[in-house]
């Protein structure tokens, strides 16, 4: 049984798994792997800046042919957050504290405070996560005609027709019915539905429930299964629940190509279904992340982390610091619950032809039922 879909035509791949936009870990080498294996590679640009966004997608370009796609956030509720009318301290007021708590479980951790301001990915962009830095990424993904444009975050309708000016394929990833139903009417191509399981930011509702719910409620729009799939039985399931394809992140952050530390990548080998929670500590929206003393702390000391984007703007400085001290302990990353199935580290195109052949094995007949 071959894995063909309609989602195959609208992206011209061979097979129906995409790579998940994984901010920062799915870089040029990882997207283009993937791309090369016969899927979609999309980055994970979330946190580039404008010049860094061109390089990268020029760099996509030199590693492979085929197409690949750019995903970055486009938050609502960080568009039209100023906090200035709230009652009460507002998250800028309440800013210095939190950056003083940060730095007193630096010392606790015995972590070294990075060397001046905290880095920027630009000296000259707009802030990060901020409206200016958001619309500066999306003039760069129109300038450069990239292929394949998701939205890991929000609804990309106000740039469909620039987009769509440009022959770019649109898609979005989505956490609930309501907000399937909003994307849909912006006319993209493809919707990705990502259920709790799935790691970095998601959606309350589970994967098991979320995918038949939001194919039922999007009609003819192909949908792609998203959280938790980390071998070819999820893909199966997810098609077999009504999508048309895949969008997998964390069974290839576990790759010789993810863009992440070393201790990271052992971080998710060494874990186990149970090793991560759903946290707002690091971006200030919640997201599935591997365990932490981070992200312990805060629950232990009963201290409320602050929105997007200020929240990282506390958290910044201390994952620098446990980067360059090599501590998984404190930054081990943003992972889904598949990872107890994860066992090593593996080139990408292993990963990939790995999930293509247990999903045609698990589709061509199941082995578990009595006959």
């Amino acid at each position: 049984m071959k894995l063909q879909s309609r989602v195959c035509e609208i992206l011209q791949i061979e097979q129906p798994i995409v790579l998940a936009g994984m901010g920062g870990a799915s870089s040029p080498a990882l997207a283009a792997a993937v791309s090369n294996a016969g899927g979609l590679g999309v980055l994970g640009a979330a946190a580039c800046g404008p010049r860094q966004l061109r390089q990268w997608i020029r760099q996509t370009r030199e590693m492979t042919d085929k197409p690949f796609g750019v995903d970055t956030l486009l938050p609502a509720s960080v568009r039209r957050a100023n906090y200035e009318d709230s009652d009460g301290p507002t998250p800028r007021d309440l800013l210095p504290e939190r950056q003083a708590f940060a730095e007193e479980f630096m010392r606790k951790e015995g972590l070294e405070p990075p060397a001046g301001q905290p880095p920027r990915q630009e000296e000259d962009g707009p802030p990060l996560f901020t409206q200016a830095f958001f619309e500066a990424q999306m003039e760069v993904i129109i300038q450069e005609r990239i292929p394949v444009y998701a939205s890991g975050l929000g609804n990309p309708g106000p740039w469909m027709d620039e987009l769509r000016a440009n022959g770019t394929k649109v898609m979005a990833v989505v956490g609930a019915v309501r907000h399937a139903i909003q994307v849909k009417s912006s006319g993209l191509d493809i919707i990705v539905a990502q259920g709790h399981d799935g790691g970095g930011h998601n959606s309350p509702v589970g994967t098991m429930a979320l995918i038949p719910q939001v194919v039922d409620a999007v009609g003819d729009t192909p949908v792609l299964g998203a959280g938790g799939i980390s071998d070819g039985r999820g893909v199966a399931a997810a098609l077999m629940l009504g999508a048309e394809g895949v969008w997998v992140g964390s069974a290839f952050l576990a790759s010789e190509e993810a863009n992440i530390f070393d201790f990271q990548k052992q971080a998710i080998v060494d874990a186990t279904e149970e090793g991560t929670s759903v946290s707002r500590t690091v971006t200030g929206k919640p997201a599935r992340i591997i365990r932490s003393k981070w992200t312990e702390h805060w629950l232990r000391e009963d201290v409320e982390p602050l929105p997007m984007p200020y929240q990282g703007m506390i958290s910044g400085p201390v994952m620098a610091a446990a980067n360059k001290g090599e501590r998984g302990d404190v930054n081990p990353g943003f992972a889904g619950q598949g990872i107890g199935m994860i066992k090593s580290v593996r080139p990408a195109k292993e990963i990939f032809d790995e999930l293509v052949w247990g999903a045609e094995q698990a589709l061509s007949g199941t082995t578990n039922l009595m006959r």
